[in-house]
């Protein structure tokens, strides 16, 4: 049977309660019952000193019947005062006086139990029993030598009833039992009460969780609050659910941009292909619908590989390997690689220079993707007779690396959202459409991932400038690194596999 943590917490603090009551009640039975037991015998040893001074006096003449008289009559009234029985041994142990001899069972008293009150500590015998069969029933015992010029002539007995521990014992048990049921009463309410308040939020924590657990990210731990472990788990657990749920949203738009990337190329392809094959386009445009199903089909291609990099980059499977190298030669290297793209659309480079040297520290394969996947923008967007401008720039320990280009630029409502995944500003995505969505977005990751930050700006209809920054000292040193050629130099240059 399942047990909730209100019944097995409840379960718990009465047993503590109980074994707690339990512990403080016997311990308290037998602090009482001592102190009673001392107290008691406190009692005898006052009323046997004074009785025993008082029969000094006539112990030799005990025989004689008037003093007989007298001695038992003062006896009696010392009993009766302290509520005692009292009695007198010989040596031997023949009770020859006795206030009361209602209890005793015999006229002798055992040699062992004279032995022991002669051999007493202190002089004084203490006992709570029958004395070896002397009583009927249990009595609490004062014993003590009767001293005559230092000899022993007689014993004297003091006993107070043991029922009295029995009846105190009983009363004491009553009361504290009646006490500590109303203590457990009082307890288990209160206990109640602060469970409620306590499990009642995680049972909305838990109903939250299993609403959760079944696809539905919306749902939310309502009215929990306060500085508690129970408030900081709904937080946290509404924190959660929040971020889940943008993840979630996250990978749905995700999916359905990549399909919808997906199949802006491939039907495009398939429309061209069908039209050659069934003769709707004539055999003299072949080869022009040819060209753009290659067109296409790349594109389709660079759009699964900016996936899969994307995909690695973002799963830290890439590991990278940073080192010192002179940014200017990526820079030039990647202009070279797009030369005949840059001729073909009539555009201008300025800036570049094979003179300067800025060292960063990066990995050169990552940031020659970022440059390739910047220059591959501007080329996309700088107009026939445009340019395309670059610029490094060291400021304190990084150095500023900017790609600029002239051209229709950026709309100021859309620089918020350019590094976002599947992004573009022109919303149609259509066949004329542009790129993926993914090459700048992949720029933000592998930045970030070597160290530095990057930024558009742009004047709508004049230009629109990327920049991004490096570390141009090794993390941890203070030093900027001065390596030899041969370790500056980059090697060759590829994308991210």
């Amino acid at each position: 049977m399942r047990k909730s943590i209100s019944v097995a917490f409840f379960s718990t603090v009465a047993t503590l309660l109980i074994l707690a009551v339990a512990v403080m009640g016997l311990s308290q039975l037998v602090l009482f019952s001592k102190y009673f037991a001392e107290e008691r015998f406190d009692t005898l040893d006052d009323v046997g000193d004074l009785a025993g001074r008082t029969v000094g006096y006539f112990w030799d003449d005990l025989t004689e019947s008037e003093k007989m008289e007298s001695v038992v009559g003062q006896v009696d009234l010392i009993g009766e005062s302290a509520n005692v029985y009292i009695f007198f041994t010989d040596t031997e142990g023949k009770v020859v006086l006795a206030s009361n001899s209602n209890h005793l069972t015999q006229e002798n008293i055992p040699p062992e139990v004279l032995a022991n009150v002669a051999g007493a500590e202190e002089g004084v015998y203490h006992e709570l029993g029958k004395m070896k069969g002397s009583f009927d029933e249990e009595f609490y015992v004062s014993a003590r030598p009767i001293l005559s010029n230092s000899e022993t002539i007689g014993y004297i007995f003091v006993c107070a009833s043991g029922q009295m521990l029995d009846d105190f014992v009983g009363r004491f048990a009553s009361n504290f039992l009646l006490s500590a049921c109303l203590m457990l009463i009082c307890a288990s309410v209160l206990t109640m009460f602060m469970m409620r308040s306590l499990t009642e939020p995680l049972h909305r924590i838990s109903e939250a969780a299993q609403k959760f657990g079944g696809g539905d990210f919306s749902v939310r731990v309502e009215d929990v609050d306060g500085d508690g472990e129970i408030a900081d788990l709904a937080r946290t657990f509404n924190t959660m659910a929040a971020n889940l749920q943008q993840i979630d949203t996250s990978r749905g738009q995700f999916m359905g941009n990549i399909a919808h990337e997906l199949r802006t190329p491939m039907t495009t392809i398939k429309g061209f292909i069908d039209g050659i094959l069934d003769g709707t386009i004539p055999p003299e445009l072949h080869n022009h619908y040819l060209q753009l199903v290659s067109q296409e089909t790349g594109r389709l291609a660079r759009l699964v590989q900016n996936m899969l990099d994307l995909s690695k980059l973002e799963s830290g499977e890439y590991r990278v390997n940073a080192r010192m190298f002179n940014i200017w030669e990526t820079l030039t290297g990647v202009a070279l690689s797009a030369e005949q793209r840059i001729n073909d659309g009539q555009i201008d480079l300025e800036g570049l220079t094979m003179d300067e040297r800025v060292l960063v520290y990066a990995d050169p394969d990552l940031i020659h993707q970022v440059v390739y996947n910047l220059l591959d923008n501007a080329i996309k967007f700088t107009p026939p007779g445009g340019v395309i401008r670059f610029n490094v720039e060291k400021l304190g320990p990084e150095a500023e690396i900017s790609i600029w280009n002239s051209g229709q630029g950026i709309a100021e409502d859309a620089l918020p959202f350019v590094f976002e995944r599947f992004y573009k500003e022109d919303q149609s995505r259509g066949l004329h459409a542009r790129g993926a969505g993914l090459g700048l977005h992949i720029c933000k990751v592998l930045v970030n991932l070597a160290g530095g930050q990057i930024r558009v700006e742009s004047k709508q209809g004049e230009w629109c400038r990327f920049v991004f920054t490096l570390p141009v000292e090794v993390p941890g040193r203070g030093d900027l690194l001065k390596l030899s050629d041969d370790t500056t130099q980059a090697g060759p240059a590829r994308p991210v596999q």
